[in-house]
């Protein structure tokens, strides 16, 4: 069918000044501007912008990672808001009696090759595809029977289920980790308690700096040119990601390393310098897998010298160490340098409270690296039974 036989076209102007100025994201959806930005992009009057209401939906035209045609995602968080006349929007018709569906079918992609055909080749303009709206609604559209569509729509919805309970299980293991960290390693709780067997007694912890218990090294400095398909890997802040390495970003040099720019399995990598401010002091423990990277200019890698490794990991993640460096940072400056490393000062405890505290952390990192890993294949599953199912490559009856 044609996209306007299902739906038409929203037109409705900003009259009653509604200040909800949502954008779209490709997590949750349309949502506030200030909820997805912590500020507000648009312009002062807003007398020009379309007026949604719940259960209605947009088209940004913005090509984005993930969405190379742009995104269409419906209002379901608001009862109003408002977007910018850039935006195409519009409503299900009366002939479209399962718009649950069709917020599947967008997700899936499924319009993506619609779109490609009718947009200009190389009309993409600060960042918009050239589409105009005649060309969109006279698109085409997959429409199974009435009865499909409905258990289609519950089965992705029910697998949307699974993986909200699944992000949330997270959620609440991450912050049960935070709450673990400010009790072992924070300054509060003073009285001892056991952990693994051993003694915790916060009192007797000696005041020290970075610099007493482990060496920092510089990164190694590269050129352009000297980047080949074959060589080391040099680690850089792109591989530091919730904690862990990733190496979906990978850059190689053909050239000799400095010993003491090759890492070692336990060392930390640490991000001194970047234009986001939010990555400074990020952290990765180095791995098997990467026992053979150099670092990058950018980084620095921190090597126990007589305290337990791990226990140091964290010690470096803690509240009390990152509150240091965003001082250090101040307003205007985007980098620390090794001098501020060595002066960062924490409470350290013995070497068997270290180990027991580290064990226990490491404990609750590992549950939740699991959890992780499931809600990936659950993500997987859902692409796979969108594919299967909204293409028709799988029939469902009721």
């Amino acid at each position: 069918v044609r996209f306007h036989d299902m739906f038409s076209r929203v037109v409705r102007k900003n009259k009653e000044g509604n200040t909800n100025v949502l954008t779209i994201s490709a997590q949750y959806g349309l949502i506030n501007q200030n909820d997805f930005f912590n500020k507000t992009v648009a312009s002062d009057d807003k007398s020009n912008y379309y007026l949604m209401k719940k259960g209605e939906f947009a088209y940004n035209k913005s090509y984005s990672n993930g969405y190379p045609f742009g995104a269409l995602k419906r209002l379901d968080f608001y009862d109003k808001g408002i977007v910018s006349p850039l935006y195409i929007c519009f409503a299900a018709s009366e002939n479209n009696q399962c718009p649950d569906f069709y917020v599947h079918y967008f997700e899936a992609g499924l319009m993506n090759k619609e779109i490609q055909a009718f947009a200009q080749e190389g009309a993409r303009n600060h960042g918009l595809l050239n589409i105009s709206v005649d060309d969109f609604f006279n698109s085409n559209l997959l429409n199974p029977p009435l009865s499909e569509q409905k258990k289609i729509a519950e089965i992705l919805a029910t697998q949307d289920r699974v993986i909200e309970l699944k992000e949330k299980l997270i959620a609440e293991k991450q912050s049960q980790k935070k709450y673990l960290m400010s009790v072992l390693l924070g300054d509060d709780f003073k009285k001892p308690f056991k952990l693994n067997g051993v003694i915790i007694d916060k009192k007797k912890w000696e005041k020290k700096k970075i610099g007493d218990v482990c060496d920092n090294y510089t990164g190694l400095t590269y050129a352009p040119e000297n980047v080949s398909s074959k060589g080391v890997l040099v680690l850089r802040s792109s591989n530091i990601q919730n904690g862990k390495l990733c190496f979906d970003d990978n850059v190689y040099v053909d050239m000799e390393i400095p010993i003491r720019s090759k890492v070692k399995i336990g060392d930390i990598l640490v991000c001194v310098r970047n234009g986001s401010r939010s990555l400074i002091g990020k952290s990765a423990i180095i791995t098997k897998e990467a026992e053979c990277a150099a670092f990058g200019a950018f980084m620095t890698v921190l090597r126990s010298k007589n305290v337990n490794q791990l226990f140091l990991f964290y010690i470096w993640q803690s509240n009390n160490i990152q509150k240091q460096i965003k001082v250090l940072m101040g307003a205007l400056i985007n980098q620390i340098t090794s001098f501020d490393i060595q002066h960062l000062h924490f409470s350290c405890p013995t070497l068997p409270e270290q180990t027991a505290i580290a064990e226990v952390l490491s404990a609750a990192d590992e549950e939740i690296s699991l959890l992780q890993k499931g809600l990936e294949q659950e993500k997987l599953k859902k692409k796979s039974l969108m594919q299967l199912l909204l293409t028709g490559l799988v029939r469902v009856n009721e």
